[in-house]
């Protein structure tokens, strides 16, 4: 099978970030300039969880399918990560080689662990001044995790949220992202760069604060990447961030917003 071109490849980033957090950078910048144009974004609020329906279980259908439809673009950068050549030779990795090459996997639970553990002190903690600085200098929104009523499934739904916010963004914009500039001839430092850059740009609808932490963020995260080569210590990081602020705000109504 042909390696596909730089031409090919660009296309298919294009494709699969326009489905998914290129999109959401998209309504960011637009969402951004919506709070400002009608009143100081220390005056704004970005709900992070909000609820679909008033009707319990509409919501709770609503939820999920958002959840679910989230991950698909996951599921393409997959594929197209996907060793096609092997598949179509012996037919037996049914993509475990894109898992294998994003390090998205169990291969070493308790290092991945003890990693992302590290990783979301390391994140978590600057972030809670990084959010109250941006508050008190007014480039930042007030940030609500979760707006969801409480239900019964309210706590898994966070939960399976945070999971989903996770995935998404680093298996796409660290392990996919990294991957294809490095096909272009990109410098890994310029790689790092942009998306580091395009994770702050789809926070950008929570204030400038929030888009500076998650460049930070990104940063780290991408070069960490580029040494490990495994993105799982990553989602283990960020699941972890969010599942503190979406269940913490649910629970005690602290306005904590992270990653």
């Amino acid at each position: 099978m042909l390696v596909p071109s730089r031409r090919r490849l660009r296309f298919e980033v294009w494709i699969v970030l326009g489905l998914s957090l290129g999109q959401s950078a998209v309504y960011s910048v637009v969402q951004l300039l919506d709070k400002m144009s009608r009143a100081p974004l220390a005056e704004g609020t970005s709900t992070l969880n909000q609820s679909r329906s008033p009707r319990e279980y509409f919501d709770l259908t609503y939820q999920l399918l958002d959840i679910v439809f989230a991950l698909v673009p996951v599921l393409l950068v997959i594929y197209f990560l996907t060793d096609q050549r092997q598949a179509a030779a012996g037919g037996s990795t049914r993509g475990s080689s894109a898992f294998r090459k994003l390090g998205f996997n169990f291969a070493r639970p308790g290092r991945d662990l003890l990693q992302g553990l590290g990783l979301a002190a390391l994140i978590g903690i600057p972030s809670l001044g990084l959010y109250a600085a941006g508050r008190a200098l007014g480039i930042t929104t007030a940030i609500i995790p979760s707006a969801l009523d409480a239900h019964w499934w309210t706590i898994p739904v966070l939960v399976l949220s945070a999971l989903r916010h996770a995935v998404v963004e680093e298996v796409i914009v660290v392990g996919y992202l990294l991957d294809r500039l490095g096909k272009f001839g990109w410098s890994v430092p310029v790689a790092i760069l942009t998306s580091a850059v395009l994770r702050g740009s789809y926070h950008l609808y929570q204030g400038f604060g929030p888009f500076i932490g998650n460049v930070v963020m990104g940063l780290v995260f991408a070069w960490l990447y580029t040494r490990t080569k495994r993105v799982m210590p990553l989602v283990v990081a960020h699941a972890l961030l969010d599942i503190v602020a979406f269940v913490g705000f649910s629970l005690f109504g602290r306005a904590v917003g992270l990653g």
